[in-house]
């Protein structure tokens, strides 16, 4: 049962009690907005697929005191599935971690026949949505807390690029991107547990280990766990990376790297897995790295690919890559590497 990571809802008689085209004094449903700040609060994302008039809704979201709380609202006359597309693509979400919300079941249908991975469920039911399993992250961590604005942060960053005329990399440059690669703390390992959970695109393994696991590989001396935060002009990324290394006498096992949907088109996959390569190479060891292969990983192993990693062994899409080139590798200027923790430990 995967986790909902977005509630995309109707507003006619659903967030508020009545049609707005018909009377614009309707009044906010009893319990909604507990709702939403409670779900906020763990996480959960919150979006608007409404027929209605953008102008209008916004206003009365916004006379209501709860528009802060809705990403990429989609507010037209066009099909609801429509809207649902397009909020997804904003989010860069599986399909399987949304729950739609409305008070018409022929919308709910509507939505559910375009998108059969997506949960619909009856407005009337909206109270149960506190208790939903799916709707219960097993941490709220200091970064989930702030996920919508993260979300908004990146949307300004989005904007931004799209307006930039010029190459790619000196865009990021004037970001001011700062990675700090730090062994885990105690601290980290509640949102350790979260990445593992939450990330599949950019993600070596799929693998999923536990607080305790994770806690273990943190204090044992045969392993490095690595977090990584991303910062720049406009904030922090928060905990978007991590890597787990296991330390042979010959060479170094990396036995998982994820990183957050959210960093992809910044290339810090890349930036990770070859600052990891340079770190084994000059302490005179190759590297080793285990990958499941999945239908949204390519990216992944792609990544590796382009890092110089051949394919030792692959038993029904289990691989384990080798890199033994040596050689220094280029990491890319428009990043600043803080590490000071793990320079000293490596060497």
């Amino acid at each position: 049962m995967k986790d909902i990571k977005c509630v995309i809802w109707d507003l006619d008689n659903t967030i508020w009690e009545g049609t707005l085209l018909e009377d614009k004094t309707v009044t906010l449903r009893d319990g909604i907005r507990e709702v939403l700040e409670e779900l906020d609060n763990r996480g959960i994302l919150h979006s608007v697929a409404s027929k209605n008039n953008y102008e209008e809704a916004v206003g009365k979201l916004e006379e209501l005191g709860i528009a802060h709380y809705f990403l990429f609202p989609q507010v037209s006359w066009n099909a609801k599935s429509h809207a649902v597309s397009t909020i997804q693509e904003q989010l860069n979400l599986g399909a399987d971690t949304f729950l739609f919300i409305d008070d018409q079941p022929f919308e709910r249908e509507e939505v559910k026949n375009v998108h059969p991975k997506i949960s619909c469920i009856d407005a009337a039911e909206f109270r149960l949505l506190l208790t939903d399993k799916r709707l219960q992250p097993k941490f709220i961590t200091t970064d989930s807390r702030r996920r919508r604005f993260m979300y908004l942060e990146a949307a300004e960053r989005n904007r931004q690029e799209e307006a930039f005329r010029g190459p790619k990399e000196q865009f990021l440059a004037q970001l001011n991107m700062e990675l700090l690669i730090s062994p885990a703390t105690e601290e980290d390992l509640e949102r350790a547990e979260e990445l593992t959970l939450r990330t599949n695109q950019y993600n070596a393994t799929g693998t999923i280990y536990s607080y305790e696991e994770l806690n273990y590989f943190r204090i044992s001396p045969d392993h490095d766990l690595l977090v990584c935060e991303l910062t720049d002009k406009f904030g922090s990324y928060g905990k978007i990376g991590l890597a787990l290394v296991e330390k042979q006498s010959s060479y170094w096992h990396l036995r998982m790297i994820l990183i957050s949907c959210r960093v992809i088109s910044h290339g810090i996959g890349t930036v990770l897995l070859n600052y990891i390569l340079n770190q084994a190479f000059q302490t005179g060891k190759k590297v080793r790295a285990d990958f499941q292969q999945t239908d949204r990983n390519r990216m992944m192993y792609l990544t590796f690919k382009f890092a110089g990693f051949t394919v030792l062994t692959n038993e029904a899409g289990l691989i384990l890559f080798e890199n033994e080139a040596a050689q220094l590798l280029k990491l890319p200027g428009y990043i600043k590497i803080t590490d000071h923790q793990l320079i000293s430990k490596w060497k």
